[in-house]
């Protein structure tokens, strides 16, 4: 009673001593913690890191600056991440959240399930060699298989094969649009225009190439390809 009148603005605090009202603060501090934790969730768990390396990668190919906005090149690699994911997330609402609302099984085993199905598809991402440096520096003794790998050397080991891949692909853009800008340069400066800077005439050509060659759907196809 005396702690229900102190309280200002009417708030009932003998709620909090029900299990119902204890149940609804956790339930809201656990969301406001998932909410905290999600974008490190996104970059661990799925596709987003290839994706966002890469689509940098382009815009500085491409020589546009600033153009595509952020905004844009993050809210593209977001969409292409949750189609990327979408199988997997299919199979975590089939194998674990249908059972789980059904109770067929309990908590903790939809949770271990869950992290397993996503491993899984983490490990088939992850180059072996990285799976290795993470299980020797965190000593463990070397697994007998793959999906013997703690989750805890799993997503270090995915993300930095990811970022990997991302250079590589990069790399790879950069090549047709670097033999532009060294045609550009070579074409004037032997037209002895040494003060026109080159990437004002190679950037319509590179646009003009991207555009010819369907570039977005090439490097789309590609990306949602690489993985397996």
């Amino acid at each position: 009673m005396l702690l229900a009148a102190a309280t200002p603005l009417g708030f009932d605090t003998s709620q909090l001593t029900q299990p119902e009202g204890l149940s609804s603060l956790v339930k809201l501090a656990l969301l406001m913690t998932a909410l905290t934790v999600l974008p490190s969730v996104l970059m661990m768990f799925t596709s987003f890191v290839r994706l966002i390396v890469v689509l940098h990668f382009l815009r500085q190919a491409l020589g546009t600056q600033s153009f595509p906005p952020n905004q844009v090149l993050a809210g593209l690699a977001l969409m292409l991440t949750v189609f990327v994911m979408a199988p997997v997330g299919q199979q975590v609402h089939e194998e674990v959240i249908l059972p789980y609302q059904q109770g067929q099984i309990d908590g903790d085993a939809a949770l271990a399930q869950g992290v397993d199905l996503v491993k899984d598809w983490m490990l088939r991402n992850t180059r072996e060699n990285d799976l290795l440096l993470f299980a020797g520096l965190a000593e463990i003794p070397r697994p007998a298989t793959r999906t013997d790998v703690p989750l805890h050397v799993v997503m270090p080991a995915f993300l930095i094969s990811e970022l990997k891949a991302g250079f590589q692909i990069g790399f790879l853009l950069f090549i047709p649009f670097l033999v532009i800008d060294l045609i550009v340069s070579s074409v004037l400066l032997s037209m002895g225009m040494m003060m026109l800077p080159p990437v004002i005439i190679s950037l319509p050509f590179k646009l003009l190439l991207f555009v010819m060659v369907d570039g977005w759907h090439l490097l789309v196809a590609s990306l949602a390809a690489s993985f397996r």
